[in-house]
């Protein structure tokens, strides 16, 4: 196997275990090595399901893995977990490694580098954050420890500090755990990337399982006793806590990577072409460290999520492999569950519409998942926005209950193919009422958002 190539991967999880997978099914041991650094103690597991465990909804973290480290070694690729990189050299194709249980440190040399870093929460910079109890959840070792926590402490009171899709599941988690939860966010409404009138439907939602929410109060300080967390801080308040969460986002973690020389764009991410390879030779980037390109405004950005690290990862792996591959951009599709709410967006809101420089119409319509006879409908409200004159569909938002959210597909599909609302009216789209009323609450919002362009195009110059 003398002067085979060496494949070293930063990172194990979705990105750089997809990119290991893909170049090792494309070159074998006797023409690639592969090896795997992974700071943490799990690899390849879905981040997404972090919130589920911590609730109980799933027993076992184990149930989270898709695949083991004996596994992928099966395969010919060395994973070695608990193995951190601290520095990289470009220059002289090499990776400083250190092994955080056995301890010490080696250079790792590398023929192509791939930087799977991931994201990191973002952590205020206020008295008392970094104090015992104020837990970030971004891997799964940050679930474990939160569980480990309420299953051995038995906490009775939790703050929640920020209203996204994190901050949101875990408060939700933290209540089915019997304990008394407050989410403070700095904003009018949780979950930002939403418009506020949709947001305010989650609020409820939250309130109705009993979450307090206290809106609009950015967080000013964390109070501490003996070292632990005991109090978070507004201008307007002080609430006690036992256990705090942040979620409050996250943010790619290039830290390493830009000491290294390697290029980090607007949005803090890596910056890479379409095959997912840096502007530092050898050196490629994949997942949640990189910025993309946002397919409707053309901008660049950083959006953390394992669909698109999954894909990326591939792309990178079969560009490593000797293919070919590219990754197009997103378009910023996003869904989850809060309480028995459903809730999706993709596109632009009315913010990032505006910001991007569009001017544009809007369309909401409330109407019921499946026909309004079946005993199962429930109500769902649908939210468009289309481009003033052309009509081109901007971005879409569902909030509704069971049968609602993966309606926003469609809108995806539409969104990727640049079409109109008024194209999107003629959409064949399944229909029967277990499913769906016979006009499709997406084709209803369409028609409405058809309607309002062109009597926009009537009344404005």
């Amino acid at each position: 196997m003398a002067g085979r190539e060496r494949l070293l991967v930063i990172g194990g999880d979705a990105a750089g275990m997809s990119a290991a997978s893909q170049a090792r099914r494309r070159r074998g041991p006797d023409e690639l090595e592969i090896t795997v650094l992974e700071r943490g103690r799990h690899a390849s597991y879905s981040a997404c399901g972090i919130p589920y465990y911590v609730g109980g909804l799933v027993e076992d973290a184990d149930r989270l893995i898709a695949r083991t480290p004996a596994e992928f070694r099966d395969r010919g690729i060395d994973l070695r977990l608990r193995h951190e990189a601290v520095e990289i050299d470009l220059d002289g194709g090499r990776v400083r490694a250190r092994d955080l249980d056995g301890g010490g440190e080696r250079w790792e040399p590398y023929d192509q580098l791939m930087v799977a870093t991931g994201a990191v929460p973002a952590r205020p910079r206020l008295p008392g954050a970094d104090a015992e109890g104020v837990h970030g959840v971004q891997v799964l070792d940050d679930g474990i420890a939160i569980r480990r926590v309420l299953e051995r402490d038995k906490p009775r009171r939790a703050v929640v500090v920020g209203g996204g899709y994190i901050g949101l599941e875990m408060a939700e988690a933290l209540v089915t755990r019997g304990l008394e939860v407050s989410l403070v966010d700095a904003a009018d409404q949780p979950m930002r990337t939403l418009d506020p009138d949709m947001g305010a439907l989650i609020a409820d939602a939250m309130r109705g399982i009993g979450v307090r929410l206290h809106l609009g109060e950015p967080v000013e300080g964390f109070d501490t006793a003996a070292g632990r967390v005991a109090a978070v801080r507004t201008a307007g308040r002080t609430l006690p806590a036992d256990l705090v969460v942040l979620g409050l986002g996250v943010k790619p973690e290039t830290a390493l990577a830009s000491a290294a020389g390697i290029a980090v764009g607007p949005t803090g991410g890596i910056v890479t072409d379409r095959r997912m390879r840096t502007r530092s030779e050898r050196v490629w980037a994949a997942g949640d460290c990189v910025e993309t390109r946002h397919l409707v405004s053309g901008a660049p950005v950083a959006i953390a999520l394992g669909t698109h690290a999954n894909k990326q990862g591939r792309v990178a792996g079969i560009n490593l492999g000797g293919g070919y591959a590219t990754f197009p951009g997103v378009v910023g599709t996003a869904i989850s569950k809060i309480c028995q709410i459903e809730v999706a967006r993709t596109g632009l809101n009315e913010r990032e519409a505006a910001a991007a420089g569009f001017e544009f119409v809007t369309a909401m319509v409330e109407s019921t998942t499946r026909a309004g006879y079946h005993p199962r409908a429930t109500t769902m409200k649908t939210k468009l926005l289309a481009e003033r004159r052309s009509g081109r569909l901007l971005g879409g938002q569902i909030v509704g209950e069971e049968g609602a959210a993966k309606r926003v597909d469609g809108l995806a599909i539409a969104l990727w193919n640049g079409m109109t609302v008024e194209e999107m009216t003629g959409l064949d789209l399944g229909y029967a009422p277990p499913f769906s009323p016979v006009w499709d609450p997406v084709l209803i919002t369409a028609r409405k958002a058809a309607e309002r362009v062109e009597q926009d195009m009537r009344t404005r110059p």
